[in-house]
């Protein structure tokens, strides 16, 4: 069995709010296949303030099999997704190796958040390449993962106290920068998957209309629809037309899937 694990844990600040939105979707698009099991994850099991969800994801292996649920692959996929539904089963495509894809994103903060964190926490690395920065929020791993998920929680445990006090220095990423320098340094072979899988930063690619002036194109999702099959709804701006996470999930939700 292949697992969709989602973490969905209410902190009590509402961001996950429209979350359930993203269940919902990934849950639907599972049915069609015999051999997907989606996993909703709810419960902390650390210190928010000292370990964020983040990085109490590389516990994923423990927590499935500490609930006696068997699995072969692993997708850890952040909650603030939507897939459509004719999305092909992505799990055959990762050749069993830890599979994501690069984040295509905002470059000025990938950039500092591996000056950062290369600094504060890998001085004696070379600093990650831009180009091959992955996006955490859509990963797949397997068994043969496991010793590198260890190393990880190792890290994590270790150096917790150090790793917060750079996190309030840098404001510029948790986990996902650590674990890419962990990637390099560890020498884990990642297949990188296609964008299509974790289409992120939507605004930046004006896939998402907010009325004003700037948003030159239609009113419709149809190009987001057409420019891949997992929605990442990360690094939205504020604005005027409250025209946010909340909005965009429902809205993507409700037109993907006709309810």
């Amino acid at each position: 069995m292949n697992i969709v694990f989602i973490p969905n844990i209410d902190t009590g600040n509402g961001r996950n709010t429209p979350y359930h939105y993203s269940i919902k979707s990934w849950t639907k698009w599972a049915k069609q296949f015999d051999d997907i099991e989606v996993i909703e994850w709810k419960d902390l099991i650390m210190d928010i303030n000292q370990f964020p969800i983040i990085m109490q994801r590389e516990w994923v292996f423990d927590i499935l099999e500490y609930n006696d649920i068997d699995y072969d692959q692993v997708l850890i996929v952040d909650a603030d997704t939507i897939i459509h539904p004719n999305c092909p089963n992505f799990f055959n495509e990762t050749n069993h190796e830890y599979s994501a894809v690069v984040n295509n994103g905002c470059y000025e903060w990938v950039t500092r958040s591996i000056k950062g964190w290369g600094g504060g926490l890998f001085p004696n690395d070379p600093l990650v390449k831009p180009y091959n920065y992955i996006n955490t929020g859509f990963i797949i791993a397997n068994k043969k993962h496991k010793p590198f998920f260890n190393i990880a929680k190792d890290l994590y445990l270790n150096r917790s106290n150090e790793i917060k006090i750079l996190r309030d220095k840098i404001q510029a990423s948790t986990g996902q920068t650590i674990i890419n320098f962990m990637l390099q340094k560890h020498k884990i072979k990642v297949n990188h998957m296609s964008e299509a899988y974790n289409l992120q930063d939507l605004w930046r690619k004006n896939l998402l209309h907010v009325p004003g002036p700037t948003c030159y194109w239609p009113d419709n999702l149809q190009p987001l629809f057409n420019a891949g099959y997992v929605y990442h709804f990360n690094a939205l701006p504020p604005n005027r037309s409250g025209r946010n996470v909340n909005y965009w999930m429902e809205r993507t939700y409700k037109e993907l899937y006709n309810v």
